[in-house]
Formats: structure tokens, C-alpha cells, sequence
């Protein structure tokens, strides 16, 4: 059984979707949990704070942009200072946009690369020396099915998860010898605000629905419980994986 009372978590992207819903339900699995998003989301932030203090959990509000490192940096190790050790962080802040390759600008190909992939690097990094000094961690990177896959019109979303992927297996080769796991969770459709761009008519639902052996789409909290099996020491020699939350879209 997972063994989560105590721990401290530290969940990026927290203030909608499925990080809200990690956040919330690592709480309720007696982690404290710190929730992190940028500024412009604050009352959503606070949202999640109320809605894990209603259900006797604690939440820290924290805000950063997680692409900005000097604020990355301050706010771990104010985190740090003021809870005393990050157990885990999942790292879920992420963006999406669309466009055909040869339309993309390299601001658009930036601009997911910087959140995505550049903002995961940034936080794992700023708290690998506190968990090396503990000799424990437990990293969790949200990816997606994407980095598997592809998907027209989604080169550099495609990318940026797969360089998740990527980097999740590299921390987990240099951190294993710290009692250091690190994961992805590589989620398939899900019914959250950034995965509905996917389902923009019922032609697109139809798509996906035949698709997905479950026959049906996901929702935020079918990525719960794996996140969370993955931040606890049920997991502790699960480490450099990549497992698909997507109700049988793909099996590699």
C-alpha cells in the first residue's frame, strides 16, 4: 500500500486539469502538497488550495514561471526551507499549440520547448541536490502518448515530449545510486481544457473513441492514480519509464 503521510510533493501546473487533479489526489493520499503554476493563475491556485484543505489535506501555494530559472531556483529553495524536504515533484506544467511544420515559427517551436521540456529540466535540477543529499527522490514527468506517436500538426509539442522522455531516462541512469527514481507518465486523450483541442467536433471525438480499446476518452483523474503510484515507495524500483495512461491507444 502506498505510504504517503508525511511526504512533501511539489506538483507544477497544478492550478487546472490533470495537475489539479495529481495535486488533489496526492493529498487525499496524505502527502502535503505544494502547487505551483505562474502568477496569472493564482485564483485557480487557490481554487486547488481550498478544494485540498476542504478534504484535510495541506496544500503550499507557490507560484514561478518554470521557465524562468532564477525563479525556479528561489522557489525550491524556499519550498525547502519552509517544509523541510520535496519527497516528490511532478513535473506537469506544459503547453500545446498547432500547426503544420513547414508554418511553425521558431517562436511557436520555443515557446513549447521552453514550458515543456526546458521548465521539467529546470525544476528536476534545481531539486537533485536535496534529494541526492537524502539519498531519495521520486521525479514523475508528464509526457504524452505524442512522444510515442506523433501527431500532424504538433511537430514541436512531439518533440518537447519526447525530449521529456528522453531526459526522465538519463536522470534516472545518473540518480538511481542516490535512491533517486525517475518516471513519465504518458498520458493519451484526456478531457482537460488543453486535451480538448483534440476534440474540436464529433468527428475527432469518433476518431480517438475507436481508437482506444476502453472506448472511451480519459479524464483527468485516470492519470491519478499512476502519478501517484509512481511518487510512492510502491514504485521504488520502477525508475527510467515511460507508462502509457491512455486506455489502450498504444502499447509500446
Amino acid at each position: 500500500m502506498m505510504k504517503l503521510k508525511g511526504k512533501v510533493a511539489l506538483v507544477t501546473g497544478a492550478a487546472q486539469g490533470i495537475g489539479r487533479a495529481i495535486a488533489i489526489g496526492l493529498a487525499e493520499r496524505g502527502f502535503d502538497v505544494a502547487i505551483c503554476d505562474i502568477d496569472g493563475k493564482r485564483s485557480a491556485l487557490e481554487e486547488v488550495e481550498a478544494t485540498i484543505a476542504g478534504r484535510g489535506g495541506k496544500a503550499h501555494l507557490v507560484t514561478a514561471d518554470v521557465t524562468n530559472e532564477a525563479r525556479v531556483t528561489d522557489m525550491v529553495r524556499e519550498l525547502i526551507r519552509t517544509t523541510g524536504r520535496v519527497d516528490a515533484v511532478i513535473n506537469n506544467a506544459g503547453i500545446l499549440s498547432w500547426g503544420l511544420t513547414e508554418d511553425l515559427s521558431p517562436k511557436q517551436w520555443d515557446d513549447v520547448l521552453s514550458v515543456n521540456a526546458k521548465g521539467t529540466f529546470l525544476v528536476t535540477r534545481a531539486l537533485l541536490p536535496h534529494m541526492k543529499e537524502r539519498r531519495y527522490g521520486r521525479i514523475v514527468n508528464n509526457a504524452s502518448m505524442a512522444a510515442k506517436r506523433g501527431a500532424p500538426e504538433a511537430a514541436h509539442y512531439c518533440a518537447s515530449k519526447a525530449a521529456v522522455m528522453g531526459f526522465t531516462r538519463a536522470v534516472a541512469a545518473e540518480a538511481g545510486p542516490y535512491g533517486i527514481t525517475a518516471n513519465c507518465i504518458c498520458p493519451g486523450i484526456i478531457a482537460t481544457e488543453m486535451g480538448k483541442q483534440n476534440l474540436q467536433d464529433d468527428k475527432s471525438v469518433n476518431f480517438w473513441l475507436e481508437r482506444t480499446c476502453l472506448q472511451r476518452l480519459g479524464d483527468p483523474e485516470d492519470v491519478v492514480g499512476p502519478a501517484c503510484f509512481l511518487a510512492s515507495d510502491d514504485a521504488r524500483f520502477v525508475t527510467g519509464q515511460s507508462i502509457n495512461v491512455c486506455g489502450g491507444i498504444i502499447y509500446d
